[in-house]
Parts: C-alpha cells; sequence; structure tokens
C-alpha cells in the first residue's frame, strides 16, 4: 500500500508545511471580566454561559469532565446539545448496544462518559451536582458571533464567553428517491438511531448492511449474534480498504462467513424499492441483481457537522472546521475539538480530521486545558483506530483488533489468524510507520503506540522471516 486509506471520512489530511502563527490564549482571568462587561451591557444572564459547549457526543463528555477538574465548571459551564440524554460513548452503538436481548446488550446510563476511558459515568444528575447547565434536544440554530450570541432551535438565546464546537458528525444518506427514507432503512449517530434498529431486529430475518467499513462490519456482526440472514454489500474489492491490506481482509472476511455472513463486493446500489406495506423489501443493484431485505443498514460513511458555523473557517480539503493546534479557530475565543476539528497532525505535518473517539477524548481534555489555563502545548495526536465484535454471549470467536499510526508504505503480515496477526507498515527507510493487531494481549497492545510514535527502522529480513507476533514484536522493540 502506497497511500494512507484515510484520505476521506475515517480520517482525513492533507500536506501542510506551515500553519499561520497565532497569539497565545488569553487568560482565563482576562476573559471572563470581558464576558461580564459584555453581560452588563445587554439583556443576558450570563452566570451559567461563561462556557458554552455545542455538541453533546464524546468530545463533550470530556471537556465537561476537563472543566470540573480545574474548578471551572460550577455555575460558569452550559452545554447545547440535540440529545435527548446525557453524553455517552457513542462507539457502544455499533458494538454491544446492537446484541440481542438474551445476550446482555449495552444500555444507558451504563456507557455514559467518562467509563470509555475509565473515568466515572457522568449521568445528568452528575451534571446537575457540578453546577452545569445543559439544553437537550435543542440544537444551536444561529451565531453572531461580533456580539457572541447562540440561537437554539426553540428559539433560545445564549450569550457565550467562550465557545467549543463539539458538534461531530451526521451519517451520510441515501437521498429520498432512491428509498433512503424508508421504514426498515437506518443510519446509526445517536441512541434514537440504535433503539429504532433494534427494534427492526426484533422482527427482522432478512438484513442487508451497505457498506464495508467501521458501520457495516460491526452492525454485521451483531446482526449475526440475532442468526438473522445477513448480507453485507459494498463497491470496494474487500472490507475496511481504507485500512486492511487484501490478505488481512480475506481472513476477517473469512470468520464473518463461517458466522454465516454473506458478502456482495464490487457493486453499487441502484436504490432501495418497499413492498406493499411501504417499508424497505428489496435492494436493487447496477448489476441487475435484486436482495430480498426487510431491514436495511446503511454505513457509507460520515460528514461533520459544521453548520451554523462555517463563518468560522472550514478546510475544504479535509472537512470541518479549520484549528490550529490548541484547538483555536480564526475567531477568538472560538474553539473546534472532536470529529469537526481538522486540525495539525503534528507526527506526520499536515492537516487532518479524525473521526475516532480516542481523538474526541484527547482533543477535548487539550482544548480545556489551553482555555482554561497557560497551556500551550501543541496538540501531538498518534492516530489510534479499534474495534471489537463477535462479543455477545456464545459467539465461537471474539475479535479484537488495534491499529497505531499510519497505514502507508509496503506491508509484512505475521502470525496465525486463529490465534493471533500483525501487520507492520514500513517506509522506504524500513522505518515503522504503522501497526495492526489482532488478539494481542494487554501488554502487547500497550506495546504498540510505543513503536508507533518512535518509528523504530527494523531489519525487513529478520521481521518477514518471524515465525510468530511475539518474535515479530521483540525484533521491532529491540530496533528502539
Amino acid at each position: 500500500m502506497s497511500t494512507s486509506p484515510f484520505s476521506s471520512c475515517a480520517f482525513q489530511q492533507r500536506a501542510s508545511s506551515r500553519w499561520p502563527s497565532r497569539r497565545p490564549p488569553s487568560t482565563a482571568t482576562s476573559r471572563r471580566s470581558l464576558v461580564v462587561a459584555a453581560a452588563a451591557a445587554s439583556n443576558f444572564a450570563n452566570e451559567n454561559r461563561e462556557y458554552v459547549i455545542v455538541g453533546g457526543g464524546n468530545a463533550a463528555g470530556y471537556a465537561a469532565r476537563t472543566f470540573v477538574e480545574h474548578g471551572m465548571a460550577d455555575g460558569r459551564l452550559c452545554i447545547v446539545s440535540k440529545e435527548a440524554v446525557a453524553p455517552y460513548e457513542r462507539p457502544a452503538l455499533t458494538k454491544g448496544y446492537l446484541f440481542p436481548l438474551d445476550k446482555k446488550p449495552a444500555r444507558l446510563p451504563g456507557f455514559h462518559t467518562c467509563v470509555g476511558a475509565g473515568g466515572e459515568r457522568h449521568t445528568s444528575e452528575w451534571y446537575k451536582e457540578h453546577g452545569i447547565e445543559v439544553l437537550y434536544e435543542d440544537p444551536v440554530a444561529a451565531i453572531d458571533t461580533q456580539n457572541q450570541i447562540l440561537t437554539t432551535s426553540s428559539g433560545n438565546h445564549l450569550k457565550y464567553g467562550s465557545l467549543i464546537i463539539s458538534t461531530g458528525c451526521a451519517a451520510v444518506r441515501f437521498p429520498e428517491n432512491i428509498g433512503g427514507n424508508l421504514p426498515g432503512v437506518h443510519y446509526i449517530r445517536d441512541v434514537a438511531d440504535a433503539d429504532s434498529l433494534v427494534s427492526s431486529l426484533e422482527k427482522a430475518k432478512k438484513v442487508v448492511v451497505i457498506g464495508g467499513g467501521y458501520i457495516g462490519m460491526e452492525v454485521a456482526a451483531a446482526a449475526a449474534g440475532w442468526n438473522l440472514d445477513t448480507t453485507i454489500i459494498f463497491p470496494d474489492d474487500h472490507i475496511m480498504p481504507r485500512l486492511f491490506t487484501p490478505s488481512l481482509a480475506r481472513r476477517y472476511e473469512e470468520l464473518y462467513q463461517k458466522n454465516g455472513i454473506k458478502f456482495i463486493k464490487g457493486v453499487l446500489v441502484d436504490k432501495l424499492e418497499g413492498g406493499t406495506d411501504g417499508r424497505v423489501a428489496t435492494v436493487l443493484l447496477r448489476n441487475g441483481s435484486i436482495i430480498e431485505a426487510d431491514t436495511v443498514i446503511v454505513g457509507i460513511g460520515a460528514k461533520p457537522v459544521v453548520s451554523p458555523f462555517e463563518a468560522v473557517g472550514l478546510n475544504k480539503k479535509v472537512g470541518g472546521i479549520q484549528v490550529d493546534s490548541l484547538f483555536r479557530t480564526s475567531i477568538p475565543g472560538i474553539f473546534a475539538i472532536g470529529d469537526v476539528a481538522a486540525f495539525p497532525l503534528k507526527i506526520y505535518d499536515r492537516m487532518a480530521r479524525v473521526e475516532h473517539v480516542d481523538h474526541a477524548r484527547k482533543s477535548a481534555q487539550h482544548c480545556v486545558r489551553t482555555l482554561l489555563t497557560a497551556h500551550t502545548q501543541p496538540y501531538d495526536y498518534l492516530p489510534f483506530f479499534y474495534s471489537r465484535v463477535f462479543e455477545y454471549e456464545g459467539s465461537s470467536r471474539k475479535i479484537w483488533w488495534q491499529f497505531y499510526g499510519d497505514n502507508v508504505g509496503d506491508t509484512i503480515e505475521v502470525g496465525d489468524f486463529d490465534l493471533k496477526v500483525a501487520t507492520f507498515w514500513l517506509n522506504s527507510e524500513s522505518r515503522v510507520k504503522g501497526i495492526f493487531l489482532e488478539s494481542g494481549s494487554p501488554e502487547e497492545f500497550a506495546l504498540l503506540p510505543k513503536l508507533a510514535k518512535c518509528q523504530p527502522v527494523v531489519d525487513r529480513a529478520k521481521l518477514q522471516g518471524a515465525s510468530s507476533v511475539e518474535e515479530a514484536l521483540e525484533i521491532v522493540s529491540s530496533s528502539l
């Protein structure tokens, strides 16, 4: 593989040799003074809106925790969310949440932030106890950056001092004229979406998953737990083409097939058609094939939710709101974090937008530290992706893989997939750029970020000759 596959939705980037210089962030004290002065000259009460987070996802939850850790949340912080519940760990929606009801599915309040990173579970009561105002189901519809006023969909006007945009992404949808909105057609971005899908799975017989990426693979694995007739359709030659090598993909495809999941590769969907009851009944492919389905899950990517914040400044190459290494936008006092932020990826000297929970958590913490303290250390993120599937009770094989770094260059694959397998990406200088590991031990997984960060030069012949994953990791580690 010669180029990074993360050039579209999951991990978007462009080359960048320079970044405009910016003034250091003003101190929290001076900013608060400005806010109070502005509030006194207007009709807006400002006690709880000194800091406003727009968005109620992973990044918002971890940002709120960081405000609390700095003693700056009580009576100062407001979260404006389109969600009906407090922030939660979104990855659960395509994993444990979709398990059959008799296989201990995940449910709220079990996965509110910040349990995903080993922290305390923050239910709505936690926000109340810490004096954080949360406006549920009332997304921001407009912004007046000159007067620092947000207008929500219900007509509320909120004065803010400092604003953190954490609006995340929305699922790419099929157009209505090709059946994208038919009953039984599902997209997953929030709990309501997942609840609707579970309701369909309870009655389903034939499931079609459109898309061979993260969402498609995780949802299909969950559907297998329901013992449903499941087919995955995608236009590529193999699953997870932006990360998996053909060899690696073949191993996972074989595992999925052993679980009864069928693949239709290299084809495009023409349209979805409904039956006599109006519910989706068939998937028509461009090659003329017709696939029966009573439940369809569309997982063809996501797009950053930038509206109504376009005036803050967008990055047209990778999408999202452009920020610097401290998550500051072009407008003083406005920040952007998580999936929606296009930021300098320092380790690889390029701009990137990362759609992953790890980045959501870390960008939130880094941004709030910048806002509240004299912290000016540039964000230095190491790309990380993972997946866990077939983890329901009774599964014959639980899958858990992790990837760190950049998947560019040549690849060397080591190991027996029935036990564990690893793939190493090496550049022309034999320097390790990325590492993928399936079914590793905790100690082996902990080693991966160290190797990907240090990028040691390895002996290719030795690595290719390794008889096991353990030996391969020892060869790479000895080069540190």
